[in-house]
């Protein structure tokens, strides 16, 4: 579950966006499933990503808040508990403060990046169980952003600007590197999502690769629909793993800017 969130989160952006966007009182919650050949396609877990406008150090900003929960049915098989806070400039609209806070199992970390826009660079500190904190100051260019960050900023994007295979890049902060995500726009279709209806999406395929490199050694290639309309929700997520496939799939939303004219019924 946790390659899935980090996937979901990672949602991208079109490099000629404007504009974040953020929508205080804006709720949007996912549950998510693990479907394998001799395993039913079973929910597992719950993603909800909260916008809120607060008060930060002075200054106005967006607060996004993230959250990956496995549900309580399977916690005592494996329990995780994720967290990601986003503080954005209101008038920037460029994020300014990254926190994450990360328990699976026995496994905990923890990291924060402090962006210092002016100079370009990022400021990164992470932690990880039974290990001593570690810094870095890392270099950005104006595409160089967190996985919450850059899954905001894509819904600035004109989608009549995306042409079915074309390939584009972008920048994800690390702790300690700035990773390149490759993605290529697939088309326009309709997708059912369970309990929610059918909607217009648009169809995105999306890897992650190394600095020296733009995709998984193995090709691996997770797949993302988004709402073809005004909001660009994220809607139905599906990556496989070693064994078997997960899915992230919109459940609930609310607080939304637009009314969801991609809905079909």
């Amino acid at each position: 579950m946790k390659r899935l969130l980090t996937a979901l989160l990672l949602f991208f952006t079109a490099t000629t966006a404007s504009a974040q966007f953020y929508q205080p009182g804006e709720v949007l919650e996912y549950l998510v499933s693990y479907k394998a050949r001799l395993f039913p396609n079973t929910e597992v877990g719950a993603v909800v990503v909260a916008t809120t406008l607060e008060q930060y150090n002075g200054r106005p900003v967006y607060t996004i808040n993230a959250r990956g929960r496995t549900l309580p049915t399977y916690r005592w098989f494996y329990d995780l508990d994720d967290r990601y806070i986003v503080r954005a400039d209101t008038a920037l609209r460029r994020p300014i403060r990254f926190e994450s806070d990360l328990k699976e199992g026995d496994y905990t970390f923890w990291c924060s990046y402090d962006y210092d826009w002016e100079r370009r660079v990022a400021a990164t500190r992470w932690q990880s169980r039974q290990n001593p904190p570690k810094a870095m100051r890392i270099a950005l260019t104006d595409e160089s952003l967190d996985a919450i960050s850059l899954f905001f900023r894509m819904r600035s994007a004109d989608p009549d600007s995306f042409v079915p295979g074309e390939v584009k890049t972008l920048q994800m902060v690390l702790q300690d590197t700035v990773r390149t995500i490759k993605y290529r726009f697939v088309g326009r279709e309709v997708k059912r999502i369970r309990n929610m209806g059918k909607y217009k999406t648009l169809r995105f395929a999306c890897q992650l690769g190394t600095t020296e490199n733009y995709s998984f050694t193995d090709g691996t290639e997770f797949t993302i629909w988004i709402s073809d309309d005004e909001n660009k929700i994220p809607l139905y997520l599906e990556s496989p793993v070693r064994v078997g496939s997960i899915q992230a799939y919109i459940s609930g939303y609310k607080g939304l800017r637009y009314p969801v004219t991609s809905l079909i019924r």
